[in-house]
């Protein structure tokens, strides 16, 4: 079998199959996705985070794979339920956790769940053509970039003692700009925060002297020296690597390529873990001990993103250690994340590759990572002949 064809059939054949239908809310409308591993409802409560994720999977696959009625019905159920039930009128923006019938449970001080509506909506208006979708993503693009990056307007995580940044809102603005550029047509707008998020990604948190990304600096960009300070996030770092590797390849930039490499090669050599196999979920930037209980466990989605992100640096540079780095990747990925059984990924390991939750959705885990990782893999090694 190629690398093309197994990712194909893991998407279709063990992936997809897990949701769908079961996650299709028909009582309430968009969907539900806290499964334990026979695909059993654990919670009804849903993430909004999951709606618009979810939303965005299936109208990609709609918009690039098949043109199937029902893939389309079901993102449109879950925009619906986004534009129905998600949005707190007090400010306009989203909840985060919200019950089955869509009463909100509670809303996050940071916005999120603004940027994946924004790519469900834009990958809707491309599927249907439709101006009022195109508008609905710029809106939640614009609520989203207004809310992260307006000084002041956010409540603040730390007291001025000590303020911080960090890397997240700068890789989603990324990521979900790119995401509106292709489904929308190139705009000086979201290309301005293309160049800013990459600019500041490497001014701020890109340290040559250290080899690493940072999750978090000084508002100064200065690494901060306590334990949240110091705190590394391996697979963040490499989904932000292959964001730029993405914009290298629309620009043929060596620079941004080789920005986007350096971030992986880091990462990499910071995350995996010599001994297990996988990648650590947290590192220490000085390799001192860290306060996070979970730091030495392997999660699903560092593991998607990095195999996204080392078959696209193989794609684009050629240098076979990323291919190995991929096929080292995969082979211990789905020989301890898979379930042979049941489909789909467990989300929660142990170091040593054991599971320690069953659960395959929760309000953190969706349709979404495992699912992009299987497509953007078959497409990238269809393109290789792999």
């Amino acid at each position: 079998m190629t690398l093309a064809d197994f990712y194909h059939s893991q998407l279709y054949h063990d992936c997809m199959p897990f949701w769908f239908p079961r996650a299709i809310d028909h009582q309430h409308g968009g969907f539900l996705h806290c499964f334990d591993h026979d695909g059993s409802l654990v919670d009804s409560d849903k993430s909004v985070w999951a709606q618009g994720r979810m939303s965005w999977m299936l109208l990609s696959l709609y918009l690039d794979d098949e043109r199937r009625p029902e893939w389309l019905a079901w993102a449109e159920s879950g925009l619906s339920f986004l534009e129905t039930r998600c949005i707190d009128p007090a400010d306009g923006r989203m909840f985060f956790h919200v019950q089955r019938d869509g009463e909100p449970i509670r809303k996050r001080r940071y916005a999120y769940s603004e940027s994946f509506a924004a790519i469900a909506y834009g990958a809707h208006a491309a599927a249907t053509d439709s101006d009022a979708s195109a508008t609905q993503a710029l809106h939640w693009f614009e609520k989203f970039t207004t809310w992260n990056f307006t000084p002041g307007l956010m409540p603040a995580k730390h007291t001025d003692v000590r303020p911080m940044m960090g890397l997240g809102p700068r890789m989603i603005t990324l990521v979900t700009a790119q995401e509106l550029e292709l489904r929308l047509g190139k705009q000086e707008y979201l290309t301005a925060w293309i160049d800013r998020c990459i600019d500041e990604i490497q001014r701020f948190f890109v340290k040559e002297e250290h080899r690493v990304v940072m999750e978090t600096v000084t508002i100064e960009g200065e690494i901060s020296d306590h334990f949240d300070g110091r705190l590394l996030n391996p697979g963040h770092a490499i989904e932000g690597a292959w964001f730029i590797l993405e914009e290298s390849r629309r620009r043929n930039s060596k620079e941004l390529l080789d920005l986007g490499c350096k971030m992986l090669d880091w990462m990499w050599e910071r995350g995996w873990d010599k001994e297990f196999g996988g990648l650590f979920y947290f590192r220490d930037v000085f390799d001192r001990p860290m306060q996070e209980y979970w730091h030495h466990m392997k999660f699903w989605w560092p593991h998607d993103e990095a195999l996204i992100a080392t078959l696209m640096a193989y794609q684009l540079t050629g240098q076979e250690k990323y291919l190995h780095w991929h096929h080292q990747l995969k082979d211990w990925s789905f020989s301890h994340f898979a379930d042979a059984e049941h489909g789909e990924w467990y989300g929660y390991l142990l170091r040593d590759g054991s599971v320690s939750s069953t659960l395959k959705g929760s309000l953190w885990k969706s349709f979404f990572h495992h699912p992009r990782a299987l497509w953007m893999c078959r497409n990238i090694a269809r393109e290789l002949n792999l």
